[in-house]
């Protein structure tokens, strides 16, 4: 069933805003204050890209399902912009059990196939049974370390890396510690991580402090582990 929920109630069901405006009087120049905050100039004027950008991105996880959350999205997002995911998640987290590793692990032949008929995800085969693949060895791994995060945190030593990038032209798209854990995920049998893949997981999932200094969640994440 199609949802009757705007777009924007939508997006801020689930990325509310860090501090919503007020109703009534006051509440104009609230939502003007945080459009104009200065930002990583990837976040633009998309309200679902800023709202990401401002509550999500960079902060630091440790939480297996959602570590595993954004290894779906971000192997999803290979070859594609990251707003058209981001615009898909919440197709994603339908379709695929609300990114339960152990329910996608088990998923077989006609559940692939089902998958590869749903419009609201990216229908590519290899996607999907890639990410079969990477919940049965994420599975794997956290047996072996006892969390998928302790894991993946080791690759930055356990505490996030604060860089300190001037503009968005200084930021690098992959680096040495996204090359071994890369390297490592590869080893291990998981599917679309190459080290790109790897770096942007690592900024998503706050292993790195990637916000430029310009940026007002910069300072804000200098502390965060």
């Amino acid at each position: 069933m199609a949802s009757t929920k705007s777009d924007n109630e939508t997006r801020h069901a689930r990325f509310p805003l860090p501090n919503p405006p007020p109703e009534g009087e006051g509440a104009n120049e609230s939502l003007r204050e945080f459009h104009v905050k200065p930002r990583c100039v990837w976040a633009g004027n998309d309200s679902l890209y800023q709202v990401y950008h401002d509550c999500e991105w960079g902060v630091p996880l440790h939480d297996d399902q959602r570590l595993f959350e954004f290894l779906v999205l971000e192997c999803a997002q290979a070859g594609l912009s990251w707003i058209t995911i981001l615009r898909k998640r919440e197709n994603y987290r339908a379709a695929f059990d609300n990114f339960d590793a152990t329910r996608i692990a088990r998923y077989g032949a006609d559940k692939i196939e089902s998958l590869l008929q749903d419009a609201g995800i990216v229908r590519n085969r290899l996607k999907i049974e890639s990410t079969v693949t990477n919940a049965q060895k994420f599975l794997d791994v956290r047996d072996e370390f006892g969390s998928f995060a302790k894991f993946a945190w080791q690759f930055v030593g356990g505490a996030p890396k604060q860089n300190t990038w001037r503009s968005h032209a200084d930021v690098p798209a992959s680096t040495r510690e996204s090359d071994m854990m890369s390297k490592e995920l590869k080893r291990r049998g998981f599917k679309f991580v190459g080290t790109t893949i790897c770096y942007a997981q690592m900024q998503a999932t706050g292993m790195v402090n990637d916000h430029t200094t310009n940026c007002f969640r910069h300072a804000e994440l200098s502390d965060k582990k």
